[in-house]
Order: C-alpha cells, then sequence, then structure tokens
C-alpha cells in the first residue's frame, strides 16, 4: 500500500507527533502528553489517538516499536511508538506552515497580548 499523505497534518496528528519528539511513548501516556503540552487546551479520546496512529504508521510518520530505548520503562502489556525521520520531517513542515498562518495573523492584528 502506498504511503498515504497528510499534508496539512491534522491537529490531532500533529499534537501526537509532536509528543512522541523524546520519546517512545504508549497510548494513554500519548493522550497525557497532548493534554499537558497544550496546557489542557487540547485533549483527544481513544478513538482519535487510535485513529490517528494509524494514519500516522501508514503514512511512515511513526512505527511500533517493540520496546522503549529505555528498558527501565517497558511495561509488556503496552504498545509503544516512536516518531519516524519521515514523521519529525512532517512535523516541522506543519510546524512552518503555522508559523507562517501565525505570521499572517500578527500582520493584520488578529493575534494580541502574549503572542505578538
Amino acid at each position: 500500500m502506498p504511503k498515504q499523505k497528510l499534508n496539512p497534518l491534522p491537529a490531532a496528528a500533529f499534537q501526537i507527533l509532536m509528543s512522541l519528539a523524546d520519546d517512545d511513548l504508549h497510548g494513554y501516556e500519548i493522550m497525557r502528553r497532548v493534554e499537558e503540552q497544550t496546557d489542557g487546551r487540547t485533549r483527544i479520546g481513544p478513538g482519535t489517538l487510535y485513529s490517528s496512529i494509524q494514519a500516522l504508521l501508514d503514512a511512515g510518520f511513526v512505527a511500533e516499536v517493540a520496546s522503549r530505548s529505555n528498558e527501565d520503562l517497558n511495561d509488556e502489556r503496552r504498545r509503544y511508538y516512536r516518531m519516524t525521520a519521515a514523521g519529525r520531517k512532517a512535523a516541522r513542515d506543519e510546524a512552518e506552515r503555522l508559523a507562517d498562518v501565525l505570521r499572517v495573523a500578527r500582520a493584520k492584528k488578529i493575534l494580541r497580548g502574549e503572542y505578538v
């Protein structure tokens, strides 16, 4: 099956990739990290999480790994996911696209306060 293109990345997929930028994680930890890294503004449930992970797997942006890089943190009952090099590039491309959107919003004085 050809690799699926996710461009632009859906918000949930982007947040999942961001949560995987530093460590291999299992599903529940991904959900927790997404909520944490967005200060609670984004919460994804299991349905969104696993459908997004499947799309990211199909696109080659994440891979399922047998164990974490830190063996002490493994839990054999869980599936762990790792961002691939293609996933890192997709996350970077999406971050750059969002930065462009923010530049326009600032120029049009749509953003105020801490975002300016």
